[in-house]
């Protein structure tokens, strides 16, 4: 804005100096103020010319930040040297950040394609793996048989993670019985369930939900290994909140709890908090991922603990602005 009044600054300039020397020289009082005024009345409409001139380029440049990011084909038209050379240097760094961005693209997407290779590829060792303990009775089948189903595991939440950062989305929203998904992932860990002595208190859910099978599936089996994980004894619950609280899916267990000043990072990426270090196999990657997939299904989730006494998580499973197939 201060280079716009230099305009008006000159031209009142020259009028004090014309003023000064008709007055040297005797001119009437009455043609040194006209000859002042007008001066300073084209001084005037030539300031208000060129900040019009100024407010309309900026707004046209207020405009553009918002797709700048996409095209350059919306910027004005220099006038100046100095505006051309300004050009030239946004168009320079335009080219380098595209440059820059096909080059980080690529990278990642040959990354994510060779880390989806290698999950798909290692379930076949772990499936032969399955087969030979199946064939082997031994006192350690048990145990071989457990850290391979943790294995399994692992290998499923690297695919999910890659599948939820994917481009693509495989979302199938319908109405689900939640009593079959929750069944299904029980099933799942049910070995788990017999090996550590844990009871499992299940309460009839009655409840239809509209979310994704798969995916939900995916949280609840996600909720019920750190309750296997993190409990010694006792026994894992699972059942629907008070109706008034509307659709809330409840696993609470007796385990070890979580410290409260943990409970309010747990669902941040990488965060394994008091247990986790403690645990040492902790990735602090689990319940991040039961976040992102509740939130793409308009779900919630929210945790509840105790040290010493167990965790309570409640699931939301109220829906928002979902498409039903």
């Amino acid at each position: 804005m201060r280079a716009r009044w230099k305009g008006p600054a000159v031209v009142a300039f020259f009028a004090a100096i014309f003023a000064v020397v008709f007055y040297l020289y005797r001119v009437p009082a009455e043609a040194v103020g006209y000859a002042a005024l007008l001066c300073a009345v084209f001084g005037v409409l030539l300031a208000l010319a060129d900040f019009i001139r100024f407010y309309k380029r900026h707004w046209l440049l207020e405009r553009l930040k918002a797709h700048i990011a996409v095209s350059l084909d919306g910027l004005p038209a220099p006038e100046s040297l100095l505006e051309q050379d300004y050009r030239e240097l946004v168009e320079a760094v335009y080219r380098d950040k595209n440059q820059l961005m096909t080059r980080q693209e690529t990278a990642y997407r040959e990354m994510m394609e060779y880390y989806t290779l290698w999950a798909h590829q290692i379930k076949t060792p772990i499936a032969a793996l399955r087969l030979l303990l199946q064939s082997e009775k031994g006192e350690d089948e048990a145990e071989l048989s457990a850290e391979l189903f943790k294995i399994e595991q692992y290998v499923e939440m690297v695919l999910s993670y890659l599948r939820l950062d994917s481009e693509s989305s495989d979302l199938i929203i319908k109405r689900y019985s939640l009593d079959a998904i929750v069944r299904q992932a029980v099933r799942k860990y049910a070995k788990l369930f017999v090996r550590k002595k844990i009871s499992l208190h299940f309460t009839a859910l009655n409840c239809q939900v509209l979310t994704d099978e798969k995916w939900l599936a995916f949280v609840v089996e996600q909720i019920l290994s750190n309750a296997l994980k993190y409990t010694r004894r006792g026994s894992v619950s699972i059942y629907m909140d008070h109706p008034e609280c509307g659709k809330t899916l409840v696993i609470e267990d007796t385990g070890i709890g979580i410290q409260a000043e943990d409970l309010p990072r747990v669902f941040e990426k990488g965060y394994t908090g008091y247990n986790g270090r403690a645990d040492k196999r902790s990735t602090g990657i689990g319940l991040y991922l039961c976040r992102r997939v509740l939130t793409k299904l308009s779900h919630t989730i929210s945790i509840e603990s105790t040290v010493g006494q167990g965790t309570r998580v409640k699931i939301g499973l109220d829906t928002i602005d979902l498409k039903v197939e």
